[in-house]
């Protein structure tokens, strides 16, 4: 399994697989912040790539200087393989490099199923961003 940066070629994918793993509702919400994210960034959306085919894909924005983990998606067949914790492990790398004074977690209801991957990751309670917020908002 290879981590690494969004391509163009990526973009259908990425969405047919956003759209299978994601309730409606999340899925308009997670397109609308990847668009967006996209346009400000492309280095901070990672897809996770095995023998050619994208299984899993993050979205991290940077505002003020802190980085936010947004959405993560892995393909219900590929799920508990450590996907997501490289998908993680990758964007917190790039946020590192970038010096980010802090990383968070965004804790929207459709978010917290995956709560517990990053608690396992290390991350506390006190990094999740609790916000009813779009990401649209937040990093705009």
């Amino acid at each position: 399994m290879n981590v690494r940066s969004f391509q163009l070629s990526d973009y259908r994918p990425v969405t047919t697989l956003l759209e299978e793993v994601l309730s409606e509702e999340c899925y308009e919400q997670t397109m609308e912040a990847f668009a967006r994210q996209l346009s400000w960034d492309s280095e901070l959306v990672l897809v996770a790539v095995e023998e050619s085919e994208i299984v899993g894909m993050i979205i991290g924005t940077i505002d003020n200087n802190k980085g936010y983990y947004y959405r993560i998606a892995v393909h219900t067949e590929y799920r508990r393989q450590g996907i997501g914790k490289a998908l993680i492990q990758a964007l917190r790398q790039r946020f590192e490099q970038r010096n980010v004074s802090k990383i968070l977690i965004t804790a929207d209801e459709h978010n917290e199923p995956v709560l517990p991957l990053y608690e396992a990751m290390g991350y506390a309670s006190n990094d999740f961003f609790r916000s009813f917020q779009k990401l649209s908002i937040v990093a705009g």
